[in-house]
């Protein structure tokens, strides 16, 4: 059962989205964050669609919660997280959460990823998804990258390429990431272990559609974020 969170850590709790063309799946995934009580920094990626329009709209039944940044160009997952992290820490936050926006995730799981964190267990939390349920080609693809990132950040993890994590402020000042795309998610666990942040895996739901299994780390994706990780070895 998933810890009760208190009113204090909700408030002290940012939700990083980055968003590239969500405008038709964003906007319930925003608004349940913000019914829960939690604030967010919502990052628009360079959105071509009403992505950003449909995010204003969000902001002004919520203003206390959702705070809007912008890439006037698509940047990469991994640059929109860059300003994410850079935004949220100007609020003072104590804990962040980062997951995507496209309705992949269960906003359920924000006590889940929370609950070591808040508990004092750990400083930094990986949320697993079910990997029976994931397509095969994705499946695949991140049980490579769970080998590649042993290998090469000489840490194991269950799943290496989740876009669903959390961490505390004082840990997210000791980490860099640099990653343009989804090596992110690599990049994200190996400044966890090289910087000794104490990190636990928390089982997560995952909601598959057509939208969302067209997205993420195949097997081309996956070789791609390959030559990324052994360019950054050098």
């Amino acid at each position: 059962m998933a810890l009760e969170i208190k009113k204090e850590d909700k408030e002290a709790t940012y939700v990083i989205l980055p968003a590239y063309n969500e405008e038709t799946r964003i906007q319930p995934v925003i608004e349940e964050i913000a019914e829960k009580g939690y604030k967010m920094v919502i990052v628009n990626d360079g959105s071509s669609d009403n992505t950003l329009k449909v995010i204003r709209d969000s902001q002004r039944k919520y203003p206390k919660n959702i705070f809007i940044y912008s890439h006037i160009i698509n940047r990469g997952v991994g640059m929109a997280m860059q300003t994410g992290f850079d935004a949220v820490l100007k609020y003072n936050p104590k804990y962040i959460v980062n997951m995507d926006s496209d309705g992949q995730h269960s906003v359920d799981d924000l006590e889940n990823v929370l609950e070591p964190l808040i508990t004092g267990r750990a400083q930094a939390v990986i949320g697993v998804r079910p990997l029976k349920d994931m397509p095969l080609s994705r499946n695949f693809a991140n049980a490579v990258m769970n080998l590649l990132t042993r290998i090469l950040y000489g840490v194991s993890v269950s799943d290496s390429q989740t876009g669903f994590r959390a961490i505390t402020a004082e840990a997210l000042e000791k980490i860099n990431i640099n990653a343009r795309g989804y090596l992110i998610s690599s990049e994200f666990i190996r400044e966890v272990n090289d910087n000794n942040i104490p990190f636990e895996e928390v089982p997560i739901k995952t909601i598959y559609t057509p939208e969302t299994q067209a997205k993420g780390t195949n097997v081309t994706e996956a070789f791609k974020i390959l030559i990324q990780m052994i360019k950054h070895q050098f």
